[in-house]
């Protein structure tokens, strides 16, 4: 009987020191994954809030030698920044609800098994995924349409997206039909349907696409550079910020300008304070703050995203 209960206690034992070893590798592990992921934007931080002169230096970590709000100061007293911030959030905004009402309308026709052209119609926005026309034609066809230099070019060409629209009718789908049924026999017709009974009950995609739709159009720039990029009051947020990388790489190529830069500081100038690094990192933390706030609130729908399709009754 000891000899059993000498056998369990010595078993508990390594089972605690095998779990305890566990979760202090685990804990590790998962510490180190949350310094690789987090340190690249704190390190842009304290850049942004750094000397720009002493910026050059190199060797900032975690926080600023010489701490100054003079980059923040210089962009913000520039109209180009506000004006591409107000182009960057309605953009936003009209594309996200536009773009997720028009493909969720899609996904509702194309999901009824009455609907004649149902699966000609599916075949043609799916095969637009895999061959697309290329630069040239889209760029021609924006052009024919009247989009060049237009706000209209930020909306229109991105109403419906059919990744987006495959997941909205496979959510559908799983929906059962008796729902559909029992309001038409009320005499709804399917408008009414649709924005009274499946739109409430397909929100967690709904959200799910919101967030990829407006990640997307907040991120996006190179449509700037390709159809308003000669109209500098439809510049949006994200092709200011990349205009500024292009301008601070040329610039840190050219010793002329680190020599007249630090002439300048020897002078005593206030200019020098600003530097191509301490703008770069500023633009970067002002036109990715906006969209971490958004993200937290909308993660959880991944979840769902990532599962639809996945269980078949």
């Amino acid at each position: 009987m000891m000899t059993k209960q000498t056998n369990y206690a010595a078993a508990k034992r390594r089972t605690q020191f095998f779990d305890a070893l566990f979760y202090i590798i685990n804990f590790i592990v998962l510490a180190f994954l949350v310094i690789v992921t987090v340190y690249p934007f704190w390190n842009t931080i304290a850049i942004s809030f750094n000397d720009g002169l002493d910026a050059l230096r190199g060797g900032i970590t975690l926080w600023p030698r010489v701490f100054t709000w003079q980059n923040y100061k210089a962009l913000f007293t520039t109209g180009q920044i506000f004006d591409a911030f107000k182009i960057s959030v309605t953009r936003t905004i009209l594309q996200t609800i536009l773009s997720v009402f028009c493909t969720c309308m899609l996904a509702y026709a194309l999901s009824r098994k009455e609907f004649v052209l149902k699966k000609p119609f599916t075949v043609v926005l799916v095969v637009s995924m895999y061959i697309s026309a290329g630069l040239i034609p889209n760029y021609m066809l924006i052009k024919k349409l009247g989009l060049i230099n237009k706000y209209s070019v930020y909306i229109i060409p991105c109403i419906i997206d059919v990744f987006n629209f495959i997941l909205v009718r496979t959510y559908i789908n799983g929906l059962p039909d008796s729902f559909v049924e029992s309001a038409r026999i009320d005499g709804a017709n399917e408008f009414k349907i649709f924005m009274s009974i499946i739109f409430p009950l397909i929100v967690p995609s709904v959200a799910m696409i919101a967030l990829f739709v407006a990640v997307n159009a907040w991120n996006s720039w190179f449509d700037t550079y390709l159809y308003t990029s000669a109209k500098p009051k439809l510049h949006s947020l994200q092709y200011v910020l990349m205009s500024f990388l292009q301008a601070s790489q040329n610039q840190s190529n050219s010793a002329a300008d680190a020599n007249s830069m630090a002439v300048a500081a020897a002078s005593g100038s206030s200019a020098a304070m600003v530097t191509p690094v301490t703008i770069r990192a500023s633009i970067t933390i002002i036109a990715t703050v906006p969209i971490l706030v958004v993200y937290p609130m909308l993660q959880k729908y991944f979840v769902v995203g990532m599962t639809i399709g996945g269980v078949k009754e």
